[in-house]
């Protein structure tokens, strides 16, 4: 199978604070990956790694087999950061503007074509907020909002989904039925990598599981990562932050 990342033995600190340390990790395309670690593991920052927003102190990353620093189809890759939002609640945005925003990339300096607005319209159909296309976003709950940037990245055509902890703050009905239209998505082939303090439930749903806490403590087959004691040994020697410094749990 071709490789969406391949991230080859990726270190980074921030100023004399080691973050992530020799890190190698490869997802293949049609994958759906769950990153679970402690707090502060490291997790968020080597998903910006992955998609090329942040560059490595050292080692590299490929994305389909491309250096990240030079991979110039960003229309393949869907990012939902933590906490997202499509405003600061000053300038009011529709469902339905904010999932155009993942056409403009195609469209360039031309206007938006009948092509675009009905990519548009699919994306909310298949994520199930078609109903939800004129309100203001900002007024939708959690589950809604994930919803609405999952489309726009639809809309983008996107290959790869990178979520960073998008179900804090859902209710359990709603991530379930959340993590159900994930599922959908990754048998239609779109490869997922997610961000998830719930290891409960990512262990539910994704194929891989990579567990990390600076470094990498495994990145298998979930049920191979189930009889391990990886989760264990990264939780046991999570630190703790404190306002000048990190020390170890320990």
């Amino acid at each position: 199978m071709t490789a969406a990342i391949d991230v080859d033995h990726v270190s980074f600190a921030y100023g004399d604070q080691p973050v992530l340390r020799d890190v190698s990790m490869t997802v293949e395309e049609g994958r759906f990956v769950g990153l679970i670690g402690p707090n502060g593991s490291g997790k968020t920052t080597l998903m910006k790694i992955m998609l090329g927003l942040q560059r490595p102190d050292s080692g590299a990353v490929r994305l389909f087999d491309v250096p990240a620093d030079r991979f110039s189809e960003g229309t393949r890759l869907g990012y939902v950061a933590q906490h997202a939002k499509a405003s600061d609640g000053r300038m009011p945005m529709s469902v339905r503007e904010v999932v155009t925003m993942g056409r403009y990339a195609h469209a360039g300096v031309r206007r938006l074509a009948d092509r675009d607005r009905q990519i548009v319209e699919e994306a909310l159909e298949q994520v199930g907020i078609d109903d939800l296309a004129e309100r203001n976003v900002n007024r939708l709950s959690g589950g809604q909002q994930q919803r609405t940037f999952i489309a726009r990245a639809l809309a983008s055509e996107a290959d790869l989904l990178a979520l960073d902890e998008p179900t804090v703050g859902v209710d359990a009905e709603s991530k379930e039925t959340f993590y159900g239209l994930l599922d959908e998505l990754n048998d239609a082939g779109i490869t997922i990598v997610m961000i998830e303090h719930d290891i409960g439930v990512i262990t539910e749903h994704a194929d891989e599981i990579a567990c990390l806490n600076e470094e990498l403590y495994a990145h298998c087959e979930t049920s191979r990562f189930l009889e391990t004691d990886a989760l264990e040994r990264a939780f046991s020697s999570a630190r703790i932050a404190r306002p000048d410094r990190t020390v170890s749990a320990d």
